[in-house]
C-alpha cells in the first residue's frame, strides 16, 4: 500500500512573540502552539479576523518574523531558523502576494523592470528575461505593452494580475496570498480569484490564501484552518468547515459575513448575537 507524499509545507507546534519597549516587560506571545500544512498542487486557507496571527504566521513561514519556537518544514527541510543567504535560495521556491497592489509595486519601475528583475537576480539572461516577461504578463491576462508602462497606469485589479506574475516568475512551488483581493472591489475580486485558480490548475502550484472573507475560502480553497486568537480553533475540507462548522468561533465567522437580502442580514445579527451570549468569552 502506498504511503500519502509528505507535506510541501508543515508548520508544527509554531510559537511567535514580539518583545515590547523595556527590557522587563514580558513578551507578547501572538501565536501559540500552530500547526498546519500544505500539500502539493493544494490551496490552504487561513481565516479569521484581524489581529488573529494570519499575517504573522505567513511571514513566519518567509522568514520575516523571528520565530520563538516549533518547526516550520519545506520539502522536509526545516527552514525554521533560515540564514539570509538559504532564504534568498528560497525565494525561488516560496513566493508572496500581498495585500496592497497599489504600495507592493515600485512606482518608479516598468512593468517589464519589475517581472525581470528576479530573473535577473536568479542569473537568467536578458533575452530569455524578456521572453518570459512576455509568457507571464500573457498568463495572467495582461496585454504585450503593459511591460513598458508604468504601475500607475493600471487599475487595482490589474496591478494585482502584476503582482501575481511577479510571484510567477522562478516558477515557485508555494505562493503565499495575503488578503490578495481585500483592496479590490467586488467584480474585481471575482477576475482575480478566477486567475488564481486557473493558474493553480495549469501550474500546480500549492497556495497558502489568508483572508478574513469566507466568500473568497470557498471559491478557491480545497481545505481550511481557522484562527483565533494565535490558535488554529478548526481546521477541514471547506465543504466541512463552512458547511458544518463544529467551533463557536468558527460559526460566529460565517454569520458575519455581509449577505444582500436585508431579512437574511437581520436574522444573521440576531444569530450571532446569540452566540455572543451563549460565549461572552469569545
Amino acid at each position: 500500500m502506498n504511503q500519502p507524499a509528505a507535506p510541501l509545507l508543515r508548520v508544527e507546534n509554531l510559537e511567535v512573540e514580539y518583545r515590547k519597549a523595556g527590557w522587563r516587560k514580558p513578551a507578547n506571545r501572538v501565536l501559540h502552539g500552530v500547526s498546519l500544512d500544505i500539500r502539493e498542487g493544494e490551496t490552504l486557507g487561513l481565516v479569521g479576523e484581524s489581529g488573529s496571527g494570519k499575517t504573522t504566521l505567513g511571514r513566519s513561514i518567509l522568514g520575516l518574523v523571528p520565530v520563538a519556537s516549533g518547526q516550520i518544514l519545506y520539502a522536509g527541510r526545516d527552514i525554521t531558523h533560515a540564514r539570509r543567504r538559504d532564504r534568498r535560495a528560497l525565494a525561488k521556491e516560496i513566493q508572496v502576494v500581498f495585500q496592497d497592489p497599489y504600495s507592493s509595486l515600485n512606482p518608479s519601475l516598468l512593468v517589464s523592470d519589475i517581472l525581470s528583475e528576479p530573473l535577473r537576480a536568479a542569473g537568467i539572461s536578458g533575452t530569455e528575461s524578456r521572453k518570459r516577461v512576455r509568457e507571464l504578463l500573457d498568463r495572467v491576462g495582461m496585454p504585450a505593452d503593459a511591460s513598458e508602462r508604468y504601475p500607475v497606469e493600471f487599475s487595482g485589479g490589474q496591478r494585482q494580475r502584476i503582482a501575481i506574475a511577479r510571484a510567477l516568475a522562478l516558477e515557485p512551488r508555494l505562493i503565499i496570498c495575503d488578503e490578495p483581493v481585500s483592496a479590490l472591489d467586488l467584480s474585481t475580486q471575482a477576475r482575480v480569484l478566477d486567475l488564481l485558480i486557473d493558474i493553480q490548475e495549469r501550474t500546480g502550484v500549492s497556495l497558502l490564501v489568508i483572508s478574513h472573507d469566507l466568500s473568497v475560502v470557498r471559491a478557491v480553497c480545497h481545505r481550511v484552518a481557522v484562527m483565533f486568537k494565535g490558535e488554529i480553533v478548526e481546521q477541514g475540507s471547506t465543504s466541512s468547515v463552512i458547511d458544518n462548522p463544529t467551533q463557536t468561533y468558527t460559526k460566529k465567522l460565517l454569520l458575519a459575513a455581509p449577505v444582500s437580502d436585508p431579512d437574511e442580514q437581520r436574522q444573521r445579527r440576531e444569530a450571532r448575537r446569540l452566540l455572543a451570549e451563549a460565549e461572552p468569552a469569545l
